[in-house]
């Protein structure tokens, strides 16, 4: 098996696990007893406090370990917004956050407060402007991650921290895809990150909040992690997540190289041997290790079990399952397909000739695929003889209520190439995933998309043959 999916989690680092090891015999006492073992631990506990703090770009007394990432988030939000509660209840955050800060956004407002979310382009990257026109004088916190945990794509976080600092408006980072690349650089106020994305054990998160910053810190207050995550230390595994931050960032540079290197053969290679694929995310500002890409006519979960049977554990930005019926937040926001969804991420040390194994499985998988659907990918052909129809055009009605992700838009190319160029074809469908998939199928083929409009059940997608 090749296992392609380190941005969910990476495997355990050889440093972490030896660390790991030696600490459980050295660190499983009180560190905040005064006696042989309790110092013993507390030393663990301070050097890995201050080995990640150095990797984070912080003070030691400004980081707090977490049980998770997760925690880390939802408790600098919390505790950020109470901090400034006299300021107002605005808060920012990109539309196209970690699912951990939108749960926070939605716990807020459901509490009274307000949210703006600010928009993405196709990439992926929010404007620096964009965050400009949200702030308000009642804005308490902006959110936004340093890159983007479906399609890699960079944010311009030194830009939008110097615009809320001169705002006055605090900046939380979640850098959980990014730490182990390289610190974030820019005036962030609060940051956020967990060690099972580096190579670290799960079950630790970090919190870093800047002195100077108005914290005030939600839920019962315990005694240990200066009151931000309450709960007994798990010092075996902090040192652990410590330890193997610091290996991982030494060999971040090289190792970003030569996977930035194989992740262009994928990003090059993928539209060259599947057709009808758009790769999605920023091409140039975006992590080292991460591409995705989309299949038009393929049901991406249908995909995933494929590829897994063929030896390769990937991951898709893409909710579009028989557990959820909607398309991924990320991918909605961008505007961009979202059926057939696939997110590679490369493990550190992972062998080239495992990459080059899954360029030539995938075209035969995908196609697999679509026959299986009854897709017909073909670009829609117009005999010469056919004109364009002047004035109002015809319009030929698909019923695809009922169905599916990809099915609405695999019905709409079967029926496109039998109308005359000029006529328009209407798709009835209730899938939500519909909403992004045939706007993004006419960008792809050329056609002009309409729009959406209600219909008695479901939504009538209006698509006009143009070529």
């Amino acid at each position: 098996m090749a296992y392609f999916d380190t941005a969910s989690s990476a495997p355990l680092h050889p440093v972490a696990r030896q660390a790991l090891q030696a600490s459980l015999d050295e660190g499983w006492a009180d560190p905040a007893r005064l006696y042989r073992e309790g110092r013993r631990a507390r030393l663990l506990l301070d050097a890995a406090r201050e080995a990640a703090a150095e990797a984070v770009g912080c003070r030691p007394d400004e980081l707090a370990f977490t049980s998770s990432g997760t925690h880390a988030v939802h408790a600098g939000i919390a505790g950020a917004l109470s901090g400034r509660r006299r300021v107002g209840g605005h808060l920012m955050v990109s539309a196209v956050e970690h699912s951990s800060v939108l749960h926070s956004a939605a716990s807020h407002q459901a509490d009274g407060g307000s949210v703006t979310e600010v928009p993405v382009g196709r990439t992926g990257a929010v404007s620096a402007s964009g965050y400009a026109d949200a702030l308000r004088p009642d804005t308490a916190l902006a959110c936004l991650q340093s890159a983007n945990h479906e399609v890699g794509t960079e944010q311009p976080v030194d830009e939008v921290a110097e615009i809320c600092r001169a705002a006055g408006v605090p900046l939380l980072v979640d850098a959980a895809q990014s730490l182990g690349w390289a610190p974030v650089t820019g005036a962030w106020s609060l940051l956020t990150a967990s060690a099972h994305k580096w190579g670290g054990p799960a079950g630790v998160g970090l919190l870093a909040v800047r002195k100077g910053v108005r914290y005030a810190p939600q839920g019962p207050v315990g005694e240990r992690e200066s009151g931000r995550a309450a709960g007994f230390e798990n010092i075996p595994a902090i040192v652990a997540a410590a330890a193997s931050l610091r290996a991982v960032r030494a060999e971040a540079d090289s190792e970003a190289v030569r996977l930035r290197a194989l992740v262009d053969q994928i990003r090059n290679a993928v539209p060259e041997l599947v057709p009808d694929v758009e790769v999605v995310g920023d091409p140039v500002r975006r992590l080292p290790h991460l591409v995705t890409f989309s299949c038009l006519y393929v049901d991406g979960e249908v995909l995933l079990h494929e590829l897994d049977t063929a030896g390769f554990s990937v991951s898709s930005g893409s909710s579009c399952t028989s557990s959820t019926l909607t398309p991924s937040h990320v991918l909605r926001a961008m505007g961009v397909l979202s059926e057939g969804n696939v997110r590679v991420s490369l493990p550190v040390g992972v062998d080239e000739a495992d990459v080059r194994r899954f360029l030539a499985v995938l075209p035969e998988v995908v196609a697999g695929v679509r026959q299986r659907l009854g897709a017909a990918p073909e670009s829609p052909t117009a005999s010469p003889d056919v004109p364009a129809v002047a004035g109002e055009a015809p319009e030929l009605v698909v019923d695809s209520l009922g169905k599916r992700c990809p099915i609405p838009v695999i019905e709409l190319a079967k029926v496109i190439g039998d109308v005359p160029v000029g006529a328009v074809v209407t798709v009835l469908s209730d899938d939500e995933a519909a909403r992004l998939d045939i706007p993004a199928w006419c960008q792809m083929r050329a056609q002009e998309y309409l729009g959406a409009d209600p219909a008695p059940r479901g939504t009538a997608y209006r698509v006009r043959r143009v070529s």
